[in-house]
C-alpha cells in the first residue's frame, strides 16, 4: 500500500478541516449555551453532540483517507440503496422524527441521523461512478437517463419532507457533476430550464413558501412572522460591525435569532468576530474547496476526478448557499454551514468527504492526471488523423 505523501496541499487540507471544525465546536456553544440551558437544563447540550460528531468525523475522514476509494464505485448501487432507505425512514411514526413542520431526521439507538446530509454526497458517488464508466454514452439522453432517474427520486423525497435548500444543492450538484462530466449543451439546457422553471411552481405550490419569499422581499412586512427570522439575522451581522463584539459576547443568540447555533450560526459569527473575522472565514472555506478541486484536476482516473471535484463542489455551493440565506441574498432556508453548524451528521460526512478526497490524492501522487493523458490522447488522435489524411 502506497503511503500518504506528506506535501504542503495535505497539510493544508488537514489543517483547514481541523480549525474549521475546532471553530465550529467553539461557534456552537458560544451560539447555543443560553438556549440549551433554557429549553434542556444543560448549557452544552449541542456541544457535546457536535464534538462526537467531530469524533466521529476523524474516524470517518480517517478511514476513507487509507480505503481505495474505487471501493466506492463497486459499492455505489449499496451506497445509492441505504441513501434512499435512510429517506423514507423518516416518514415512518417511531422513527422519523419531525421538528417544526419538517420530517428531516431519523432516531438510530437513540442518534438522530439526517438522511438528505448523506444523500448528497450518495449521490456525487453514483454521478462520479456512472459518467467513469460511461463516457461514450453522455452525449446521448439514455446515457444521462440513471442519474436523472436517481438525482429526481432523491429530489422527490427530500421534497417531501420537505427541505427546498437541500433540494435545490442537490439539483446544482447533479448540474455540476454532468457538465464536468462531458454532458452536451442541448441537454444542459434540457436539464437546466425545467429545473429553473420548477422553482416558482415548487413556491406557489406550498404556502409557506411563499410566505417566505414575501418575507425576503420585505421582511419588516411582517416583524413578528415570516419576516422575523432575516431581520434578527441582520441585527446580529450588522452589530458585529468591522471586529466584532467578541467570543461569547452576542446578544441575538439570547432566544431572538431562532437556529442560531444550526443555519444560522453564521450571523452569530458575524456578530462576535466581526466582519474581518467573516472574511477570513470565507478565506478558509475558499481554500478548501480550491485545494479539493485541486486533486480532482490531478486525479489519476475519471472515477477521481469526478469525485473530489464533486465533493469540493457540495462544500462550496452548500457555503453559498448558507451565506446567502443569513444575509437575506435568497429566501429564507435550512442548510447547515459546513463543519460548522450544529449537526453531527453534517460534519461527519463532510470530513468522510474530505477523507476521500485525500484518498484519491494519495493514489495520484507520482501518477500522470487524467486530463493531462486524455490530452495527450486526444493530440496523439489528432496527429494520427492528418498522417492518414
Amino acid at each position: 500500500m502506497k503511503k500518504l505523501k506528506v506535501n504542503k496541499n495535505v497539510v493544508f487540507i488537514i489543517l483547514i478541516v481541523l480549525a474549521l471544525a475546532s471553530f465550529g465546536c467553539l461557534m456552537v456553544y458560544s451560539a447555543s449555551f443560553y438556549s440549551a440551558q433554557y429549553h434542556y437544563g444543560n448549557k452544552n447540550f449541542f456541544l457535546y453532540k457536535q464534538i462526537m460528531g467531530v469524533v466521529l468525523g476523524l474516524v470517518a475522514m480517517l478511514f476513507f483517507t487509507f480505503v481505495d476509494y474505487h471501493v466506492l464505485k463497486r459499492f455505489k448501487w449499496w451506497i445509492v440503496g441505504i441513501s434512499f432507505v435512510l429517506l423514507a425512514c423518516v416518514f415512518i411514526p417511531g422513527l422519523g422524527m419531525e421538528s417544526y413542520g419538517a420530517k428531516r431526521w431519523v432516531s438510530i439507538a437513540g442518534f438522530s441521523v439526517q438522511p438528505s446530509e448523506i444523500a448528497k454526497f450518495a449521490l456525487v458517488i453514483f454521478c462520479a461512478s456512472h459518467l467513469s464508466d460511461n463516457h461514450d454514452k453522455i452525449k446521448t439522453f439514455k446515457g444521462l437517463l440513471p442519474i436523472f432517474a436517481v438525482g429526481g427520486a432523491m429530489c422527490i423525497l427530500i421534497m417531501l419532507e420537505p427541505s427546498m435548500s437541500v433540494t435545490m444543492c442537490i439539483c446544482f450538484v447533479t448540474l455540476f457533476m454532468l457538465i464536468i462530466g462531458g454532458m452536451s449543451k442541448k441537454h444542459t439546457l434540457m436539464f437546466s430550464i425545467p429545473a429553473a422553471a420548477a422553482v416558482p411552481a415548487l413556491i406557489l405550490l406550498e404556502p409557506y413558501r411563499l410566505k417566505r419569499l414575501l418575507a425576503f422581499i420585505d421582511p419588516w412586512a411582517s416583524p413578528q412572522g415570516e419576516g422575523f427570522q432575516l431581520i434578527q439575522s441582520l441585527y446580529s451581522l450588522g452589530s458585529g460591525g468591522w471586529f466584532g463584539v467578541g467570543i461569547f459576547n452576542s446578544r441575538q443568540k439570547y432566544l431572538f435569532l431562532p437556529f442560531a447555533e444550526s443555519d444560522f450560526i453564521l450571523s452569530i459569527i458575524g456578530e462576535e468576530v466581526g466582519f474581518f473575522g467573516l472574511i477570513a472565514l470565507m478565506a478558509l472555506f475558499l481554500t478548501l474547496v480550491i485545494l479539493l478541486i485541486k486533486i480532482g484536476l490531478n486525479a489519476k482516473d475519471r472515477f477521481g476526478a469526478l469525485l473530489a471535484s464533486g465533493i469540493g463542489f457540495i462544500i462550496g455551493v452548500q457555503t453559498l448557499l448558507n451565506i446567502a440565506v443569513v444575509t437575506g441574498s435568497i429566501p429564507p432556508t435550512g442548510l447547515p454551514l459546513p463543519f460548522i453548524s450544529s449537526g453531527g451528521t453534517s460534519v461527519m460526512v463532510f470530513m468522510a468527504g474530505v477523507g476521500i478526497c485525500l484518498n484519491v490524492l494519495r493514489q495520484s501522487s507520482g501518477e500522470k492526471s487524467y486530463f493531462v493523458k486524455l490530452s495527450s490522447f486526444k493530440v496523439r488522435k489528432k496527429k494520427s488523423k492528418q498522417a492518414n489524411l
